[in-house]
Formats: C-alpha cells, sequence, structure tokens
C-alpha cells in the first residue's frame, strides 16, 4: 500500500521558498519542528490566526493554496478573504479582476511610467530571486494596476494596461514554469490576455496565447495546444513581429510536439525556426521578450534531438549550448545539464550521467527551477538499471539529502 504523500503543497512551498530543512522553516516561524511536521503530514490541523498570517506572509500564498482545509462551520479571516472570479472550465480562483472601464478618479499620466518600471524590475528579478519570494510580489503588483487602470484614461491607460498584462505574463510564467501549477497558470494567463486586449497590444497577446499551450502541450493534449498556437500567430500578423518572435513561437510548439511524441515535426518547426532567424526581418523584438535567443532554440533542439533518439547530435547541440550560455542562465543551464544527463544515461554511460546531474543539482541550490529538478528525476529514473554503482549512489546521497529529499517527493 503506497504511504501518504502529505501535505505536498506546503512542503512545496516551503522548498520554493528558500526552507530547505523542516526545522529553518520553523525557525522563521517561531514554532518547534513537531509543529511543522504535523502541518506536511497527511491531515494538517487548521492553524491559529497568528500562525496563518505568518505562514501567509512567509509563503506569499493563502491557507487553502498551502493545503489547509477550513473546519467545517469556521470563517476565514477577513485579512485573507480575496475577490473571487470564475474562468471558462475551471473552479473559482482568487485574483483580482481586470477593470474594464475607467472611474471618475483620474491619475496623472506619471503613474504610467512608474508603474512600468517596477514591472521591468520584477522581469529582471526573475532570473535570480526565488520563485515563492517573487511571486507574491508579481501579484502585489498585478493588483495595484488593476487599480490604477480603473483611474486613467487614453494612452496612460493603455500604458499601465500593458505592463498589467506583462505583469500577470510573469506570474503565469513562475506557476508554470517555477511552481509547477499550470491550472493556476492558466487562470493568471487569462488575466494577462484580458489586460493585453485593454491595452490593445497584440503582440502581448501572442506572446500570452503561446504560453497558454504550453499547458496542454505538457499534459500531451496537441489539439489544444494547436489550436492557441493558431491563435498566437494569429495575433503575431497583426503585432507585427520579429524574426526571434517568430522563431520563439515555432520553438514553443515545437516543444509541444516533442511532449506529445511528435519529434519529427518538432524538429522540422526548429529548422524553420532557424531559418527565420538567419533571413531575419525590420521589425524589433520587444524588451520583454526576455526568455529566447538563438541558444536557447538549440537548448530546444538538443532535448528534442534527445527525445527523438538521436543522442549523438543531441550531445553536440547541448555542449554548444553550454559553450554559448550567458552566465545569467542559471535556470537554463539546469536544464541543459539535465538534458546532457539525460543523453548520457540513454547512452548506457551511468557515470558522465551522474556527473551532469550532480552539475544540476549544484545550480539548483544557486537558482531553483522546478522544471529543471523534473529533468533531474526523468535521469534518475532512466538510471534505476546501475543503481548499484557508487556513481549512482553518490547521486542519490546528494538528490535526497536534506537540501532537495521534499522537494523531490512533493514533485
Amino acid at each position: 500500500m503506497p504511504r501518504p504523500a502529505g501535505n505536498t503543497r506546503l512542503k512545496s512551498a516551503r522548498m520554493a521558498a528558500g526552507y530547505r530543512s523542516q526545522q529553518t522553516f520553523a525557525d522563521a516561524l517561531g514554532v518547534g519542528v513537531r509543529q511543522v511536521r504535523r502541518w506536511e503530514s497527511d491531515d494538517p490541523p487548521w492553524p491559529h490566526p497568528d500562525l496563518q498570517q505568518r505562514l501567509t506572509n512567509l509563503l506569499g500564498q493563502d491557507m487553502e493554496a498551502l493545503g489547509f482545509a477550513l473546519p467545517p462551520g469556521r470563517d476565514r479571516p477577513a485579512a485573507q478573504r480575496r475577490t473571487t472570479f470564475a474562468t471558462p472550465g475551471s473552479a473559482v480562483g482568487s485574483l483580482v479582476a481586470v477593470p474594464s472601464q475607467p472611474t471618475a478618479a483620474m491619475q496623472p499620466a506619471s503613474v504610467a511610467a512608474d508603474y512600468k518600471a517596477i514591472t521591468q524590475s520584477h522581469r529582471r528579478l526573475y532570473w535570480s530571486v526565488a520563485p515563492a519570494t517573487l511571486h507574491p510580489a508579481v501579484l502585489a503588483h498585478a493588483a495595484l494596476g488593476c487599480a490604477l487602470l480603473s483611474e486613467s484614461a487614453g494612452q496612460t491607460r493603455r500604458t499601465v494596461a500593458a505592463a498589467l498584462a506583462e505583469t500577470w505574463l510573469l506570474a503565469g510564467r513562475i506557476e508554470f514554469f517555477d511552481l509547477r501549477e499550470p491550472e493556476r497558470a492558466g487562470a493568471t494567463l487569462l488575466r494577462a490576455l484580458q489586460a493585453a486586449g485593454e491595452a490593445d497590444d497584440a503582440l502581448l497577446g501572442a506572446a500570452i496565447l503561446a504560453h497558454t499551450a504550453f499547458i496542454p502541450g505538457w499534459a500531451g493534449d496537441r489539439d489544444a495546444a494547436a489550436e492557441r498556437m493558431v491563435a498566437a500567430r494569429t495575433y503575431a500578423r497583426r503585432g507585427p513581429a520579429s524574426a526571434e518572435f517568430w522563431a520563439w513561437l515555432d520553438a514553443v510548439e515545437a516543444e509541444c510536439e516533442t511532449r506529445c511524441g511528435n519529434t519529427r515535426t518538432a524538429l522540422h518547426l526548429i529548422g524553420h525556426a532557424e531559418d527565420v532567424l538567419v533571413s531575419g526581418a525590420e521589425h524589433t523584438t520587444p524588451a520583454w521578450v526576455d526568455w529566447f535567443s538563438p541558444v536557447r532554440l538549440a537548448s530546444f533542439k538538443g532535448n528534442t534531438q534527445l527525445k527523438a533518439g538521436h543522442l549523438p547530435q543531441a550531445r553536440e547541440t547541448l555542449l554548444g549550448v553550454l559553450d554559448e550560455l550567458p552566465t545569467t542562465e542559471d535556470k537554463q543551464r539546469t536544464v541543459v545539464y539535465g538534458d546532457l544527463a539525460a543523453v548520457e544515461a540513454a547512452a548506457g554511460q551511468p557515470e558522465q550521467a551522474c556527473q551532469y546531474a550532480l552539475l544540476a543539482l549544484g545550480q539548483l541550490e544557486i537558482t531553483w527551477y522546478a522544471t529543471g529538478m523534473e529533468r533531474i528525476r526523468d535521469v534518475r529514473r532512466a538510471l534505476a538499471p546501475h543503481q548499484q554503482k557508487q556513481c549512482v549512489q553518490d547521486l542519490d546521497e546528494r538528490l535526497y539529502g536534506w537540501a532537495t529529499t521534499v522537494s523531490a517527493l512533493a514533485r
């Protein structure tokens, strides 16, 4: 009989916030470690009000998102109640609505530049700040943007709306790639699309729609992913989009095809993206497209070659990516190390696979990335036939050390 996993939501949030052990988390909350163990058990007790406030402040999520069920007959404290909305095909969520009409009170035109500046700062912080630390700040900034949107008009309103769309997009990216909460990301990206509509920014709309394609694509739903990519390309034509943006759309669709097992189609899309980048275009790429570059495309390609079983080509591509990857690309470096480990595991080279997996784990200790941890877990499963080898046991010692055990189990 399988052992209960416990409150995996709280465990995941704790690890993502940087509290690698229950003891350090207990110290930060000012409680005993036994209390944390009870909260992370299969049936966590509802915390006292003062501890609820400490938990939500420390982890940036409400009690239900942290895996606690409100006892029957009890109301949630007023400070934790949020405005709710309904999204098609989903349960009730907890995001601030995007206002479609301004109110009578008007903000000065300067608020647009001020709000946009913070959005840009959050975008840069994403690459180094722990996801659970940055995420609540991004959501709070989105709530501020919604308030400002209802108090602005004309170009000021359009600028605020575009920055708000970018803010929601960043929140959705964190939820999907870093926190691995696809359903939550879907609701957040819907808000981003609404804000992009208020800004009448077709290119932002295309970027948001392409991100929504990742959700069904990673779940193996090719039809739903393809439909969203058609919409994304339609919006991109209105943009107009740069060559780099078009290449990124190809890369997104290629990753969805790879996840759905269609590696031949994916490699064709990547080849087309490479050609597009070579040909170039007259349009410039927006600054907020900071998640893609030619080296990122090569990383997509190496992963697809791996999934297609083209191991020598994948190895060569991924080693080239490591050589070209900027020093600031810590998250992507984890993914590349994980893919190289998978190449060596598939090639029957467990020692080399473990070396790359250890490099990936070391990178995760610097910058957490749930997608990178997924790569390492896949490699460890592939190494099961070699688990008696010393190199694999050494990997297990690191993988299941105090710093990563809960994360590995929770995900």
